[in-house]
């Protein structure tokens, strides 16, 4: 969506360099969700740094020289710790929080601060599957929605803002997968068709946009199609581009993508306009079998 939209609004674009640029933004994405992997091995170096610093202070208390280490011992951060792929993948790309150590320290603090923390510490049971699930509160309920930190990735790169959602979920989705070993996952779960699909949809999107403007337009009589918003338009014709020429994807999957992605970039009322008309113009498409769907369940949707 961003790249048809950067496109659409330039009078000369290169579709060819448009399209590189998308696919170089992807693995930006997956450097943010690399980014976030770290930064959990970060908190959890600090955790170790704060246990020193206290069992070395002057008059320590009992608690400072027998801490809790149940957040230490984390199985999920002990493995991503002493994963050697990970550390060289992270050293490839240069990617570290050495001049952000302040920020990191404030993060355990918080943490340690919340009940999620409290509880989790207080639990006596030691499982895999509780220092996954914690972890993965974590990541949901605090760093996802913490402005200090999303604010920094916004400054690191400008499209992150928009990327962290999608690498949080990457993250989780690690996590989630992870049983007896941490093994770093890839960003996409089918990378060569997940890549084709991009550059079919923005490609044909581009390609029969004249079409969809004037199949859109049928059904827009009581709009001058100048007036609609240009990411509504675009939200359709990529929806049309689906529909009609992405054939392994259902129609009720592609409506409800798109109605969706609007209610995030557009206007409150585009998807009530967006399913009207899409709406419309699917019933005329069936009606003239002008949609081929391949595949169990979709040649009758």
């Amino acid at each position: 969506m961003q790249a048809l939209y950067g496109y659409f609004q330039h009078e000369n674009a290169n579709a060819k360099q448009f399209e590189k640029d998308m696919f170089k933004s992807l693995d930006k994405i997956y450097e943010l969700y690399l980014t976030i992997l770290s930064l959990l091995n970060h908190v959890h170096h600090t955790a170790l740094v704060i246990i020193d610093e206290n069992k070395n202070k002057k008059l320590p208390t009992q608690q400072d020289l027998n801490p809790n280490l149940k957040f230490v011992n984390n199985f999920i951060l002990l493995e991503l710790s002493n994963n050697k792929a990970f550390a060289d993948i992270l050293e490839k790309r240069k990617i570290n929080w050495q001049n952000d150590f302040d920020l990191i320290r404030k993060l355990f603090f918080d943490l340690r601060a919340s009940d999620l923390y409290k509880n989790y510490m207080q639990n006596s049971i030691n499982t895999i599957k509780e220092d996954k699930q914690f972890l993965i509160d974590y990541i949901t309920e605090q760093l996802s929605t913490n402005e200090v930190l999303l604010s920094l990735f916004e400054d690191k790169n400008l499209h992150w803002a928009d990327d962290a959602f999608v690498a949080f979920n990457s993250v989780v989705r690690n996590l989630d997968k992870t049983s007896d070993a941490f093994s770093l996952l890839p960003l996409l779960k089918d990378e060569k068709d997940d890549l084709e699909f991009m550059s079919a949809l923005f490609n044909r999107t581009i390609m029969y946009k004249a079409d969809f403007k004037e199949l859109i337009g049928k059904h827009t009589k009581n709009w001058e199609l100048e007036r609609i918003a240009n990411m509504d338009m675009l939200l359709m014709e990529m929806a049309l581009t689906e529909i009609m020429y992405i054939p392994t994807i259902p129609i009720k999957a592609s409506l409800n993508e798109y109605i969706d992605i609007s209610k995030e970039y557009s206007t409150p009322q585009s998807k009530l306009f967006l399913n009207g008309v899409l709406d419309n113009v699917v019933n005329e498409l069936k009606r003239d079998n002008k949609i081929n769907k391949i595949g169990k369940g979709l040649k009758e949707e």
